[in-house]
């Protein structure tokens, strides 16, 4: 038989051995002690982390967002920061984003080396300028919004407010500005042949998908990766011919 602990101890004694105590862990209170902190310190960590990715963070300046869908035809577009805009050479109340603003300037000196003077007549407009030449001209013309979205888009849905979009004169001609009848201007004419050396593009031809109306004068800046992406990124749009 193998050994028996109880069988060596007489009954009496063994009545009168008290029970053996229950051990105390004297590292119990630390460890959970140590698990409520790393739980709260945890939870500090969550909640003081970024919630923006670094790389991808914007500055103040680019803070302002376009709205998510189209409106009227429109697409939308955010304002171009201040500090990318340049004036240009021959109006400095006028601006574009800097390489469109240079893009233009080589334009315009090319265009009078042939005689051709072309005028800007505008170029980035900010959200509170469209907001006034949307509806105040609407209102005054007695225009209901789809009338006036045909022709004008409204605040957040201009691309004038990218910086890349200009509108485009006869110097010659002024009572063509802004009007159809700009199409059988010479500077109109010049535009078609050589706008694209310069990355130029019209903007509203006749019929184009946006349904928006015929715009001679409405041209835009195409030379970067930015106007790409704003003009062409996920559009399901092709290029003007």
């Amino acid at each position: 038989m193998g050994f028996q602990y109880d069988d060596d101890v007489p009954v009496a004694i063994r009545s009168e051995v008290p029970a053996p105590k229950a051990r105390t862990n004297r590292l119990l209170p630390w460890a959970v002690g140590g698990a409520i902190a790393v739980v709260a310190i945890g939870t500090w960590a969550i909640v003081q982390r970024p919630t923006t990715n670094p790389d991808t963070a914007v500055t103040p300046a680019e803070t302002e967002t376009a709205p998510s869908e189209a409106l009227l035809g429109h697409r939308p577009y955010a304002d171009a920061p201040a500090e990318v805009l340049t004036p240009l050479a021959s109006n400095p109340d006028i601006r574009l984003r800097s390489p469109a603003a240079k893009a233009f300037d080589d334009l315009q000196a090319a265009a009078a080396r042939e005689g051709i003077r072309l005028l800007p007549l505008s170029g980035f407009r900010s959200k509170q300028d469209q907001q006034a030449l949307f509806f105040n001209v609407k209102a005054e013309r007695n225009q209901s919004v789809t009338e006036r979205a045909s022709v004008s888009a409204p605040p957040g849905y201009s691309e004038h407010h990218t910086g890349y979009a200009i509108d485009i004169g006869d110097a010659d001609q002024p009572a063509t500005h802004l009007e159809t009848t700009f199409e059988q201007t010479a500077a109109f004419r010049w535009l078609q042949a050589n706008a694209k050396r310069f990355s130029f593009e019209l903007s509203f031809p006749r019929n184009n998908s946006q349904q928006v109306s015929y715009e001679p004068w409405h041209w835009r800046f195409v030379g970067d990766v930015e106007s790409l992406r704003l003009f062409y990124g996920d559009r399901g749009t092709t290029p003007a011919q």
